[in-house]
């Protein structure tokens, strides 16, 4: 039999590389593209792309992301590259004969005020964070192709497209951009800055109090190819064809003042935490219920001082 060609977009990304570490230790063989050889906004390059490869399955893992900062600034840029990137790669992937494609979503597709623990059922109940909206916007219509691809063509063309929706996601690879990061390589890189400057005291958005669950990108990666491979049967029994996306997250989250103070430790920073409570907060606790992908037997292994502690010393190598 020979091995399965699987693409995975966005693989010089921080989810991307992760997937591509844990892909390279199975029989596979790893299709991979940069920017410079395949322009994911180009509609008729991808086709191209698509048509000449004969790709087995797809991790789309591409997209343009960023913090509160990125966000507000760029909004333009956030839906239009994110949705061309999707339409893109789902409807290249099925005129191809791809029969197998996870798609990877973020838990900023749920409302702003979304009750907590944030089940799958949560979707387009409520208004959206307006600082990530466009964001969001773009990530729900992924969700929504691989659904309406799958209810149209599901058995007549023997496609499974999945979801999945991480929690906020850190590791190796991350962008440590001192505006445009999000919130653990923004802390980590504010904080490093401080320690070897001398500098008394590190000033970070907001008033703390937001909650928020943090997750390895490893183990994020390890939940992506668990996910693919489930058995459909199985997958099936734990999603609806309107509400198929699956939730990971790590099933505990904590206080931005929390996570600045266990940053703080692991850096080494000694002095103070300043917290500016006139710049915007974002939602007020953002906690993802994993209970669906828990019960199909997956659960993450690296908890967040390791996983601290394995990205400060990545941060520091770079």
């Amino acid at each position: 039999m020979t091995s399965p060609k699987i693409f995975i977009a966005g693989h010089n990304g921080m989810v991307g590389s992760a997937l591509v570490r844990h892909l390279k230790i199975q029989e596979v063989e790893i299709i991979t593209k940069d920017k410079r050889e395949l322009d994911l906004l180009d509609q008729k390059s991808v086709q191209d792309f698509f048509r000449n490869e004969k790709i087995n399955q797809v991790y789309l893992a591409a997209a343009k992301v960023g913090g509160i900062h990125a966000n507000n600034t760029y909004p333009a840029d956030f839906i239009y590259k994110n949705l061309m990137i999707t339409i893109n790669i789902i409807h290249s992937a099925f005129l191809n004969n791809v029969k197998k494609l996870l798609f990877l979503g973020s838990s900023c597709i749920y409302p702003k005020y979304a009750n907590q623990p944030i089940k799958e059922e949560e979707l387009l109940t409520g208004k959206l964070e307006s600082t990530n909206e466009p964001y969001a916007i773009a990530k729900i219509a992924g969700i929504k192709m691989c659904e309406s691809y799958n209810r149209q063509y599901g058995k007549s063309h023997n496609i499974d497209y999945r979801c999945i929706m991480p929690t906020n996601l850190y590791g190796p690879g991350d962008n440590y951009h001192p505006e445009n990061s999000h919130v653990i390589p923004g802390l980590i890189y504010r904080f490093h800055e401080a320690k070897i400057n001398n500098l008394s005291k590190v000033t970070i958005w907001g008033t703390g109090t937001p909650k928020r669950d943090f997750m390895y990108v490893d183990d994020m990666a390890i939940a992506s190819i668990y996910l693919m491979n489930v058995e459909k049967k199985l997958y099936e029994m734990h999603a609806s064809p309107m509400n198929s996306h699956i939730n990971v997250g790590s099933s505990m989250d904590l206080s931005i003042k929390e996570l600045a103070e266990n940053i703080k430790e692991v850096v080494g920073f000694k002095g103070k935490i300043n917290f500016d409570t006139t710049k915007p907060d974002g939602s007020p606790r953002k906690f993802l219920d994993s209970k669906r992908i828990n019960s199909l037997g997956f659960k993450p292994k690296i908890t967040l001082k390791e996983g601290l502690i394995k990205t400060y010393q990545d941060y520091t190598k770079s």
